[in-house]
């Protein structure tokens, strides 16, 4: 009985090649599951702007469909596409939608995608040079894309993480490192005889709290600034705060600026902020996942100038330049500072190679020993449509948004509740109860909670979809253009779903 399971998981021909298993499939059959994929791929990108974006249906009703026990013996591909096409598409979200303005999402393009499969079939791994020679090769080049795109020095280095909650965590235990040496490193955090600073605004993302709790370093020892009226670090209270903390006792060693909240999409002021670290010796690190790449839009470049004086820099390429998911990035500004944090010496990860270029080891800048390809759809995307084509399709969304400030200032119904820096927007629907005279404490919990409904009636109705957020208090609808095939006009229907869903809702409320 083995000995017939292992014929049929085989099936070797004499000459050596694969008769086509299921784990050895023939050339003929992988072009025929390809070309079915590569059907519906087709099919789905040109019908994209059809479907519903959000699915209406339950963990139970989708486990029904799915869930059966290990099998035993394999099933045809195309049954499986078919699962695929029938349940696993229908149940979940479209965040390739144009009008999906949910969190920070990007729809991947077609060409990263394809990239995708190839780096899968080719299933490099990336942690040193002599592991996979091209493809690391392909690594540097793509990073230095980032570097000029960016406006960073040549000198600086970097790598891709799977995410900027790697990126952010990388960094700052880099940053640490430089601080404290090889003692915390060594015998942890309890070593270091005072506690550590890190300073982020209050806008600033949760990775960040949630990499200090990680390091050792611990959440309450991120100092939170506030912010101005538009939302960015107040620099008068930043350097309050490293003095108040140096007389007390404790140790200063990192600042996160933001080059884009998540909330509202503010930047901090990154010059300034640069000018603050140098003065107190501090590691600056931005958090630039989101906005980094609006540095290619001409609108938006002067926001960014300060940026490539930090000391490191994370990002999101699976954001702004389109690619699917996962793809995360870090810049360090002097690469060398970086590494004695990760380089850490084992038999088995031995260099022999004496060729500086050939000697290189991704693990020693950052926690990861084996890491995708990457580099790939980075490469193959920037290549294929060019940087132009990327920053006019990030102006394009930056102007979309702003297009949709403009109609809500314009309108009598909507409340705009943040400035509209980049791409972010936040507003609030006001019936017409709340669009004249001062609103109680009261009616402002009540037009809360107005909104909230409206946000699930909207996300059920599957024309438009925003998510939440907090702003000064009060519940905002929040969106986030960061799509290559947005309009206008989707800006337009969008709030045509939020007038129609506000009125279903004030038509079901009791």
């Amino acid at each position: 009985m083995i000995h017939t399971i292992l014929r049929a998981m085989t099936s070797i021909s004499p000459d050596g090649r694969g008769a086509g298993s299921a784990l050895d499939p023939s050339g003929e059959q992988i072009r025929d599951m390809a070309a079915r994929a590569v059907d519906w791929i087709a099919t789905h990108h040109d019908s994209i702007r059809d479907l519903p974006i959000a699915p209406r249906t339950s963990a139970a009703a989708l486990r029904e469909l799915l869930a059966e026990p290990l099998p035993a013996e394999g099933r045809d591909f195309a049954d499986l596409l078919t699962i695929f096409r029938d349940v696993v598409v229908p149940g979940t979200r479209h965040n390739g939608h144009p009008r999906f303005f949910g969190y920070v999402s990007a729809p991947g393009t077609a060409v990263a995608a394809v990239a995708d499969f190839l780096a899968s079939a080719l299933n490099a791994n990336l942690p040193a040079w002599r592991s996979a020679p091209a493809p690391v090769e392909l690594e540097h080049v793509a990073i230095d894309w980032i570097k000029e795109a960016l406006g960073c020095d040549p000198g600086a280095g970097g790598l891709f993480t799977s995410g900027g909650s790697m990126a952010n965590l990388t960094a700052l235990a880099a940053a640490r490192h430089r601080h404290c040496g090889d003692t915390v490193a060594t015998h942890g955090a309890a070593a270091h005889p005072a506690p550590l600073r890190v300073y982020a605004s209050t806008e600033t993302h949760h990775s960040i709290h949630k990499a200090a709790a990680l390091l050792g370093i611990g959440r309450a020892n991120v100092r939170e600034i506030p912010v101005d009226a538009h939302f960015r670090m107040d620099l008068d209270a930043l350097v309050r705060a490293i003095v108040e903390d140096r007389a007390g006792g404790a140790e200063p060693f990192c600042v996160v600026a933001n080059a884009g909240t998540v909330v509202t999409g503010a930047v901090d002021p990154l010059a300034d902020i640069a000018a603050v670290a140098r003065e107190y010796g501090l590691w600056m690190h931005v958090d630039a996942c989101y906005g980094g790449f609006a540095r290619l839009a001409p609108s938006a470049r002067p926001l960014l100038d300060g940026m490539s004086e930090a000391d490191s820099i994370s990002l999101d390429p699976h954001k702004w330049l389109y690619l699917p998911a996962d793809c995360g990035c870090l810049i360090y500004r002097d690469p060398e500072a970086a590494r004695p944090a990760f380089s850490l010496d084992a038999d088995y990860t031995r260099v022999t190679q004496t060729e500086p270029a050939e000697a290189f080891a991704f693990w020693d800048y950052g926690p990861d020993l084996s890491r995708r390809f990457r580099a790939l759809k980075v490469w193959m995307a920037l290549a294929h449509a060019g940087s132009e084509a990327v920053g006019d399709a990030i102006e394009s969304n930056i102007d979309c948004a702003r297009h949709l400030a403009d109609l809500v200032e314009g309108s009598a119904d909507f409340e705009l509740l943040a400035p509209v820096g980049l791409s972010i927007f936040c507003f609030r629907y006001l019936p017409p109860s709340a669009r004249a005279g001062t609103r109680s404490p009261a009616d402002e919990e009540e037009l809360d909670r107005l909104n909230e409904r409206i946000m699930v009636a909207l996300q059920q109705g599957g024309s438009s979809y925003l998510s939440n957020a907090t702003i000064n208090g009060r519940f905002a609808l929040r969106g986030c253009v960061l799509n290559h095939r947005t309009t206008r006009r989707d800006m337009e229907i969008l709030l045509d779903d939020v007038r129609r869903a506000a009125e279903q809702v004030v038509r079901e409320t009791p």
